[in-house]
């Protein structure tokens, strides 16, 4: 059966002793409150979306490692968090100091260095993050050649020289892997943590694809709405511009682009954003097109509202179900096409952490599994993750959609 949305009582009949029945208010709950005041069609579309529990959970789970993405900083780094050196609090992660306040010369400070270690330790304490490793940091002590794999795929034998180099030391028993810094998924090919590089290409990845699928979704809404709304030669002299812009090559285009212009987010941003409106045309194009000669639209013309006011007011609320339902798609299809362009060489600078450099990485290293592995199921979960959410936000906004 149907999800049944009855009202819900403001407040609860209490009998005093000796006293007629009054009425006391119920507390409030914020969550109840935001749900009464949508519409019974969104709260239908609501109820849609969470039915869908494969879709509803993966919007959740993408949501959540999204928000965690964005304190990266305080997840992989090799600056300490927060620190106490010689009675003055520090936060070497937001703030830089140079290397004379502890003692060194350096024009950066390198707080890996074991002279800078000792001399902090010495004078204070210290919070390091979870993984002390940024995408950037180079290790120049490894159990093994890199690409070096999982430490916890090593041998204690492998890892002792390193424990020993290190200056570590423990009464009872000898030097293992559990006394050297572990790289829960290795090192790439420049001894960089691989871990702290997914982590931070996840955050650049999906930033990456909210902005262009942004970006370009405005812009084809405003050129489907002009198409659909205006008709005649309007819309056929779109049509034919589309079809024309539509057939150039884009990755030649950026190849070509890049002999010319240093590669960079906005770089790319831009020139994506310049080809990946059109996906939005035809869908709002049509909405357009079909509701535009509706009743209340003749009706608002002839009450003398603008076209701007009846296109904003009245027509765009109906095509944005449609534009809501693709917008996941458009996602998904952004993060794909950054992780392609930097698997082939022509996307972020050498350097930026990038999941698609890392599949690169595997696929020029075979003899490290673990660099094409990684690469390939945190690509695959991401993706998949939004395709499940997309399904459940098209089961949100079909009418003929029913959940018992």
């Amino acid at each position: 059966m149907n999800e049944v949305l009855r009202p819900e009582p403001d407040a609860v009949p209490v009998t005093a002793p000796g006293n007629a029945p009054q009425m006391q208010p119920l507390p409030r709950d914020p969550l109840t409150e935001r749900r009464r005041s949508l519409s019974p069609l969104n709260r239908r579309r609501l109820a849609n979306f969470r039915a869908n529990r494969r879709g509803y959970w993966s919007a959740l789970i993408f949501a959540l490692l999204f928000v965690v993405s964005l304190f990266a900083e305080l997840i992989a780094n090799d600056r300490p968090i927060v620190m106490q050196y010689k009675g003055e609090w520090l936060f070497p992660v937001l703030v830089d100091y140079p290397d004379e306040k502890f003692g060194g010369f350096l024009a950066q400070t390198d707080y890996r260095a074991p002279e800078t270690r000792q001399e902090i330790e010495a004078n204070g304490w210290v919070l390091w993050p979870p993984i002390p490793y940024s995408y950037n940091t180079f290790m120049s002590d490894l159990p093994t050649p890199s690409p070096s794999p999982p430490t916890w795929t090593l041998s204690d034998d492998q890892c002792r020289p390193v424990a020993e180099r290190a200056g570590k030391k423990v009464e009872g028993r000898e030097l293992g892997c559990r006394d050297i810094e572990w790289h829960w998924l290795g090192t790439d090919n420049a001894s960089r943590d691989v871990l702290a590089r997914v982590i931070y290409g996840f955050r650049i990845s999906v930033l990456f694809g909210l902005v262009l699928a942004s970006l370009s979704s405005v812009i084809g809404v405003v050129a489907g709405a002009v198409q659909g709304y205006f008709g005649g030669w309007t819309d056929l002299i779109f049509q034919r511009v589309i079809e024309i812009w539509s057939a150039i090559p884009t990755l030649y285009l950026i190849i070509i682009m890049s002999a010319f212009l240093v590669p960079s987010f906005f770089t790319l941003l831009a020139i994506l954003t310049l080809f990946a409106w059109t996906a939005l045309v035809g869908v709002v194009r049509a909405e357009f097109l079909r509701a535009r000669n509706f009743e209340y639209v003749r009706a608002a013309r002839a009450l003398g509202l603008s076209n701007i006011r009846i296109m904003t007011r009245h027509l765009l609320p109906n095509a944005m179900v449609a534009t809501l339902t693709f917008l996941p798609f458009i996602l998904n299809g952004s993060i794909t096409t950054l992780t392609s362009l930097d698997f082939l060489g022509f996307g972020l600078p050498p350097g930026s952490p990038s999941l698609g450099e890392l599949l690169a990485q595997g696929k020029d290293n075979i003899n490290a599994p673990w660099l094409g592995l990684t690469g390939f199921f945190v690509v695959a979960a991401m993706l998949s993750l939004l395709v499940f959410a997309g399904e459940a936000v098209r089961d949100a906004f079909d009418p003929r959609k029913t959940f018992g």
